[in-house]
């Protein structure tokens, strides 16, 4: 569920236009909110048979608002100074795929009506900053969901997802490092780029049959 959650609410996000880039995180999350809700109307049954029109929805609405080497940077942490131009941007590349795939179906999970936006109280002068919102679950319990941003040379973008105080980065990164640690980072990419590989191959037969 917290996956599905976490899917939801970096989509959320993502779908802000091209103009959103120079607005303020809080203003783009606002207007994510409403386009995602546009976007998926009257799509989800086709989305949720069609994997290949999926991944491409999201890719299209991510990949330009989701600050991929900065978050790459910091899942793979001290890891990342060890780390060679070709290790970073295949681990950039595969890190980004195994999002975009591991989080597909939480697009589907999308609901306007349960997202609800606090008060932004953050520090634009910093680099860094926090939006936050609650989600409403089919039990009608209320999650915390907060967006970390970071602004770069390219403005403000999301970075980091933290729902009730658990951190996507930090909790990637453990698991990474863990996995770095018994075998490589060599070893660590070159899965995520065989799961890339197994996950077209399946979408296509799928979409085959």
């Amino acid at each position: 569920m917290k996956k599905k959650l976490v899917a939801m609410m970096l989509l959320t996000f993502a779908l802000a236009s091209g103009a959103s880039f120079a607005q303020e995180p809080f203003e783009q999350v606002e207007q994510a909110i409403a386009e995602l809700a546009a976007g998926m109307d009257g799509r989800k049954d086709e989305l949720a048979k069609d994997r290949d029109a999926l991944y491409e929805l999201i890719n299209g609405i991510l990949l330009p608002r989701f600050n991929r080497t900065y978050s790459a940077q910091l899942v793979l942490g001290k890891n990342w100074r060890d780390a060679d131009e070709s290790q970073r941007e295949r681990f950039i590349n595969g890190f980004y795929d195994s999002l975009l795939r591991k989080y597909a179906e939480g697009v589907l999970e999308f609901d306007q009506n349960r997202v609800t936006l606090l008060q932004f109280r953050g520090d634009l002068t910093k680099k860094r900053t926090i939006v936050k919102t609650t989600v409403s679950l089919d039990n009608g319990q209320k999650v915390t969901v907060n967006y970390g941003f970071a602004n770069r040379d390219d403005g403000w973008k999301m970075f980091d997802v933290t729902i009730e105080g658990i951190s996507y980065i930090r909790n990637y990164r453990a698991e990474l490092d863990a996995e770095i640690r018994s075998t490589s980072l060599d070893a660590v990419i070159e899965r995520l780029e065989r799961e890339k590989v197994v996950v077209e191959d399946d979408a296509g037969a799928a979409a085959g049959e």
